[in-house]
């Protein structure tokens, strides 16, 4: 008779919902999202706080004292919503919401509740299947005990080179460290600034050339340091041949904005990309290396058909101009479009197409504020600067981007990957063309999100910081 009577109070709320009542719960904290949750975060908790916290009350509290019978994982908390448990009062809501809407509710209950908060954000993660709008995944820890892993290569064979910020550079096999890679140039390791890219030629297998980016001094730590580009060759794990192509200047001692993300196209040239170093003129000036993005030749010197090569006193390497701190970038060798993601300052992060003499904008235009929340431009467009693609308000702190190839991820192909270093999660970029349709959030709180990259195999890995840990994305049914 009790869970009868229950029963019946539930669907009267149900039913008083539906007509846009809200009820106010005595007692009950109000439900918070974060200020970046889409729009679906936002509808499922209206749902949740319309509907379920009659039960299970608006500040989740309930959930905390549980036993859970039927498993806590994002899957099984939909599976529980959407069959319901009328043994222990728990009705079915398979009528009363989509199954999207099921879904986003299993992912917000699941979040709000932080099982997947813990070590780097796994504690109690049911890593076998993690429900995403497309696809099931199951994370696997590839690689443990790192402190940051800024940048990560695939060597013939299946071993993997990981750059660790803080100036060393490993080799695994089959997730084992086998070696610490010896004869690294002197690195200046402070706020942003250590260790950072790392890619292979595209001909690495008949060259042996490695290419990585780092910060370094040129004449001493007083006088500052700056991004520098550097290739070698591997030698019994100890670097040779080692060759500087690239310094940014001037230096500074100002311990961030160094981006430090290296592309190539695949038709003998690189990209690199340069923070504007804290300084906001150095993006609109053509006469130093900041707020940059950079093309080389893959030997390091300038092709003649750069667009500033002809321009007296501007550096003949720069691509484009008017970056901030470009975090993540990715030439996408099907389209020929170079993809790169950049910080802005309190919101306003980018996703941009870059173009080879085109004015980003930064500081002129901007889609964010200052820190202290006063205003920094009122111009989020402007005659001869380009607009982003998409960006984001608040910052998410884009970090790495790679795009999805291959068939191991259906319904992913095509699209847009970035990391989050601030909200600790990856976004999805469903795309259109040079258009972003849908985004979604996956993995929240994994840790933050620094590289993404994949392998040979048509995997995607993905690294996180402090503690370091890799993974590797594995679809499963």
């Amino acid at each position: 008779m009790r869970n009868k009577l229950r029963i019946l109070i539930l669907f009267l709320i149900i039913l008083i919902s539906g007509k846009g009542y809200s009820a106010n719960f005595p007692g009950n904290k109000e439900l918070m999202l974060p200020a970046d949750e889409d729009t679906s975060m936002v509808h499922a908790a209206r749902n949740f706080k319309s509907i379920c916290a009659s039960c299970h009350r608006e500040d989740f509290s309930w959930f905390a004292k549980r036993k859970w019978k039927y498993g806590k994982t994002q899957g099984d908390i939909y599976t529980s919503a959407k069959t319901g448990y009328p043994e222990f009062g728990m009705p079915s809501f398979k009528k009363r919401f989509s199954d999207q809407e099921l879904k986003d509710l299993a992912k917000l209950i699941y979040t709000k509740l932080e099982f997947n908060i813990g070590e780097n954000g796994i504690k109690d993660l049911d890593t076998r299947r993690i429900v995403t709008e497309k696809l099931n995944i199951r994370l696997d820890t590839v690689i443990t005990g790192l402190s940051s892993p800024w940048g990560m290569v695939f060597l013939p064979g299946g071993d993997m080179l990981v750059n660790d910020r803080d100036g060393q550079m490993f080799r695994f096999r089959k997730g084992q460290k086998i070696a610490q890679i010896q004869g690294l140039p002197d690195i200046q390791v402070a706020g942003q600034g250590g260790l950072l890219d790392l890619r292979l030629h595209p001909n690495y297998k008949k060259n042996g050339w490695i290419y990585f980016s780092y910060s370094s001094c040129s004449v001493s730590k007083e006088v500052g340091w700056n991004t520098t580009l550097m290739r070698a060759r591997l030698k019994k794990n100890t670097l040779v041949d080692k060759q500087v192509l690239f310094k940014a200047l001037p230096e500074t001692k100002v311990g961030y904005h160094l981006g430090g993300r290296i592309t190539f196209d695949g038709k003998g040239h690189l990209f690199i990309s340069v923070g504007e170093r804290g300084n906001g003129d150095n993006a609109q000036t053509l006469t130093n290396d900041c707020g940059k993005i950079h093309r080389l030749n893959d030997d390091g010197t300038v092709p003649s058909d750069n667009p500033f090569v002809n321009q007296p006193d501007a550096k003949k390497s720069i691509w484009s101009y008017g970056q901030r701190n470009p975090q993540g970038l990715y030439y996408n060798t099907d389209t020929d479009i170079l993809w790169e993601d950049e910080h802005g300052p309190k919101g306003g992060d980018e996703l941009n197409i870059i173009q080879p003499g085109k004015n980003y904008g930064w500081p002129v235009i901007s889609f964010g504020i200052n820190y202290d929340g006063t205003i920094l431009t009122k111009d989020t467009a402007k005659v001869g600067m380009e607009q982003p693609i998409t960006y984001w308000v608040p910052s998410i702190a884009p970090s790495g981007l790679a795009f999805v190839k291959g068939n191991r991820y259906p319904g992913w192909e095509g699209n847009i990957l970035v990391g989050s270093l601030r909200f600790m999660y990856l976004v999805r970029c469903e795309m259109e063309g040079k258009t972003v349709t849908h985004k979604e959030i996956m993995f929240p709180n994994i840790g933050r999100l620094r590289d993404i990259e994949m392998s040979p195999d048509g995997y995607i890995y993905i690294s996180v910081e402090d503690p370091g840990i890799i993974f590797r994305l594995v679809p499963v049914p």
